[in-house]
């Protein structure tokens, strides 16, 4: 079950399965890393090898036929200066695959290419999104993940590859949609259930009981969340556009169609977050008029019983001075003060009545 956690910023992070029981096929028992890592070659559009030693990637890549998957699972900085001699990667870009929190890009060195992006999951009681980072290095001939924590299911992406195994011939493109095709497909399920607490505010709204501060917590909560929705997706759609560009000979000319949908879906996804912000604040903004309307109703209420009780105050007022006035100290006094206190409160009582003061 996926859990989430403080991460060291206050932002949330979230985990996903064991390490230790994902993709044991692919674990790599011989590494000069001390962090996890998982390996894959194919060759010739075909899965050729799995869990070799990192030490054989040199070999494989000399194979123009070949392409490698390594996946390092939280790597610190030695262990990433050990393979950035070996890939040829930029010393800044390694320094931005160890720094957490970067935003969303993707950079163009001289001999690869460097993404950031990020997973999410909402937690759906809370309504708090949760973020997993994952930095890639894409070279001609391999793809590189980079991951911070466990929140990026191992398993599912290589699900998405070896769902399509007919577009393993066309390389590292390949292997990087399968890669963003996961993501993107978090983003939809994180929407989705972002639409889905929307909706639920929305009943909460109009609810026969009111549940005001519930109301305004889950609005503030869900809004908070939207933003930082809206902060991961929306750059994605720019890191799209530039796989896209044909001057950097990523994306295969076939594996183009793949791209623009992934593309469409991205765009899909971020209007739809940029209307629910929408729908959010005329949800808070409506809860505030609704607060100030049942207030007005209470007010008026309280005054119309206030101007009730006012009239029999004043009578039992007059009658209770000490000084002599018709009816003094006699019966008779006593009985028509307290007709005239009942009447006139029982006249109010139904003028306001009917004008729905109380």
């Amino acid at each position: 079950m996926t859990t989430t956690q403080p991460a060291q910023s206050g932002a949330l992070t979230f985990h996903g399965n064991d390490a230790d029981t994902v993709m044991t096929s692919a674990l790599s028992t011989v590494t000069p890393t001390k962090c996890q890592a998982r390996t894959r070659l194919y060759r010739n559009g075909r899965l050729a090898l799995e869990g070799f030693p990192v030490s054989d990637i040199s070999e494989h890549l000399g194979d123009d036929h070949a392409v490698v998957w390594l996946d390092l699972r939280d790597p610190d900085r030695a262990d990433l200066s050990v393979l950035s001699e070996e890939f040829g990667l930029h010393p800044v870009a390694v320094e931005d695959a160890i720094d957490e929190h970067e935003r969303p890009k993707l950079d163009r060195y001289e001999t690869h290419l460097f993404l950031t992006a990020y997973g999410v999951h909402l937690d759906e009681t809370s309504g708090q999104l949760a973020t997993s980072e994952l930095a890639a290095f894409v070279t001609r001939h391999a793809l590189i993940t980079v991951r911070k924590d466990d929140g990026l299911d191992v398993g599912a992406i290589v699900g998405h590859w070896d769902s399509s195994p007919d577009l393993a011939q066309y390389g590292v493109g390949y292997l990087l949609y399968g890669l963003l095709d996961y993501l993107v497909d978090g983003y939809f399920a994180a929407i989705q259930a972002l639409d889905e607490s929307v909706e639920g505010l929305e009943d909460q709204l109009f609810s026969d009981i009111p549940q005001d501060r519930a109301v305004q917590r889950r609005t503030f909560e869900l809004r908070k969340s939207l933003v930082m929705f809206r902060r991961v997706v929306l750059p994605i759609r720019e890191v799209m556009n530039t796989l896209m560009r044909r001057d950097l000979h990523t994306v295969p000319k076939k594996m183009q169609p793949y791209y623009q949908d992934l593309y469409d879906h991205v765009l899909r996804v971020t209007e739809w977050s940029d209307s629910l912000r929408d729908l959010a604040n005329s949800i808070l903004e409506t809860n505030l008029t609704i607060q100030g309307n049942r207030m007005n109703v209470v007010t008026k209420k309280v005054s119309g019983w206030a101007a009730i009780v006012a009239v029999p105050t004043f009578i039992t007022g007059y009658f209770g001075m000490n000084v002599p006035y018709p009816g003094f100290d006699k019966t008779v006094g006593f009985a028509i003060s307290l007709v005239v206190m009942l009447a006139s409160a029982t006249v109010l009582y139904f003028v306001f009545k009917r004008k729905d003061w109380i």
